[in-house]
């Protein structure tokens, strides 16, 4: 009797628990009420197909992000031919992976040879015809950087959503190529700001000004943009909305990778703008750029477009500003894309879909109502077949279920509508351990065994069972939720959890059960079962 109260009371205890954890919470929210806080927040959360929201599919272009290295590489060893005073004729960049050098004299090939060294680490140069090289990007180095890419886009579009405070949002690499990211965000309505958030490249560069015109053209020599040079559009003097042209270099002194935070503000004319502080070796570069351009324009270029091109008065170590004809929510927007990081490429979108709350409110109504009609059969089944015995599957089962909610809102887990099948398959499963441990029980009452030593026989015996097909069910489920996406992900977390209760529900629970209807009976002849 001792230890039957203490199984009781840790069955009442998880009981209570988790009913407040998994269950409280959802009755609160139907009916309007929002204390104690603390719980009602643990509420279960909702997936994209039951809350509604956004659905997006992105592909990478990995090949801007192999370009970008290839221009960086080749205006590297510009600079560097012109440090040690090695003649050319041109530097040009004609694809993604290739760029060639014209005009080495034959009497500096040994010289470029060994400037070009330090290219060669990502690039295979070519034997050298007429003073002309070509570099063509290691193909291992193709593939490394393209993965690498991907990667970096998807974790920037994490941080980027995170800072947006969608709940339990869905962003997964797929794709035959592994270059799309999938991006499913429950709860969204501002479709339009997401999307650009999402996109927008965020690349910030500080580059010195050469010379600004009113008209590309003007800064150009020959019709062609100086070598080592670009030309990016931008904003004329403040307060000037009219378009000019800057000429730069190609490569920045500082990008947004030296970014530490980035933050609203306002500028010297009380208008929106944005602050943002450099790293320390950030702000080294920094220093040293700006300490030996005093007097000239600095330009601040974002996605390739001038912002502002304050003039340098001082040196400045760590800290700057972009103004320009922001709104204050840009500002924000634009706070928020700095501080993530900038996209490692261009993204293209190949799939949008936006799902209303009409359509996941339809969704619950119809998942609660396949989970209500099956647990009511199940009752009915289990009450005609195994009579008063019955009773004590369906506590367990209800046991079970409460059990599985309060985990899943206990560790954040989202409710889907492949979730709420893993739901109505968790009552399944309660349902065929409870039948193999009554079948085996009938059993042992027919092999003439007493009441008592039938019940401990058939828990003992099929003890094992339920745990080798449980692990089993669990491998599966471990399978699903590593290379599944996010329904299939849904589907298994609930899964994963029903598992888990069912095993100390149908054999902990449904014992105690049974013990505690024998519990007051000295001489049991006879069982319902």
């Amino acid at each position: 009797m001792s230890n039957l109260r203490w199984k009781v009371i840790t069955i009442v205890a998880v009981f209570i628990i988790f009913f407040a954890v998994g269950v409280y919470p959802l009755i609160a929210l139907r009916y309007g009420i929002h204390s104690p806080g603390w719980l009602v927040d643990k509420a279960l959360k909702l997936g994209l197909d039951l809350k509604g929201g956004v659905h997006l599919v992105l592909r990478v272009e990995t090949d801007t992000a192999l370009r970008l290295v290839t221009d960086q590489e080749s205006e590297r060893l510009r600079d560097e031919l012109k440090t040690r005073n090695i003649p050319f004729t041109s530097i040009d960049v004609s694809d993604p992976v290739h760029f060639r050098v014209v005009g080495i004299p034959p009497e500096q090939d040994a010289a470029f040879r060994q400037v070009a060294s330090e290219v060669q680490t990502n690039f295979d140069r070519s034997a050298g015809t007429n003073g002309t090289y070509t570099f063509t990007m290691k193909p291992n180095i193709q593939v490394t950087m393209r993965e690498e890419a991907v990667v970096q886009a998807r974790q920037t579009i994490e941080r980027r959503v995170n800072e947006l405070g969608v709940t339990e949002p869905s962003i997964a690499q797929q794709g035959t190529n592994g270059d799309q990211i999938l991006v499913q965000l429950p709860g969204v309505t501002d479709v339009e700001r997401a999307k650009e958030i999402i996109r927008s490249t965020g690349l910030l560069e500080l580059k010195i000004v050469e010379r600004v015109a009113p008209t590309k053209e003007e800064l150009m020599v020959n019709g062609q943009v100086p070598p080592g040079m670009d030309i990016v559009p931008g904003a004329g003097v403040s307060g000037d909305t009219s378009s000019v042209f800057y000429l730069v270099k190609k490569v920045a002194a500082v990008t947004g990778q030296d970014l530490r935070n980035a933050r609203p503000s306002v500028d010297e004319n009380n208008r929106p703008a944005v602050s943002f502080t450099l790293s320390n070796d950030g702000g080294r570069k920094f220093g040293k750029v700006s300490g030996e351009n005093i007097g000239r324009q600095l330009a601040i270029i974002l996605d390739r477009r001038v912002q502002s091109a304050p003039t340098l008065e001082s040196r400045i170590n760590s800290e700057g500003r972009i103004s320009g004809s922001f709104t204050p929510e840009e500002v924000q927007n634009l706070s928020l894309i700095l501080r993530s990081g900038a996209l490692p490429a261009e993204m293209t979108y190949l799939e949008e879909r936006v799902i209303g709350p009409t359509l996941g409110a339809d969704s619950i109504r119809a998942g609660v109502m396949a989970s209500l009609v099956g647990l009511a059969l199940v009752i009915v089944f289990m009450l005609i077949y195994y009579r008063l015995s019955g009773v004590n599957a369906v506590v367990a089962l209800i046991f079970n279920l409460v059990i599985l909610l309060g985990l899943m809102a206990y560790v954040g887990a989202v409710m889907t509508l492949p979730g709420i099948a893993g739901f109505v398959l968790t009552m399944g499963i309660g349902v065929d351990s409870n039948v193999l441990i009554f079948e085996r029980i009938k059993e042992e009452l027919e092999a003439q065994r007493g009441v008592r030593a039938s019940i401990n026989a058939g828990f003992a015996r099929v003890f094992w069972t339920l745990v080798d097909t449980h692990i089993a069910a669990l491998i599966s489920v471990a399978f699903l939720f590593q290379f599944g996406t996010g329904p299939i992900r849904g589907f298994a977390v609930t899964l994963f959890f029903g598992l888990l209760s069912n095993l100390f529900t149908s054999i902990f629970v449904s014992k105690t059960l049974f013990e505690l209807a024998l519990a007051k009976r000295h001489q049991v002849a006879t069982l319902s079962i």
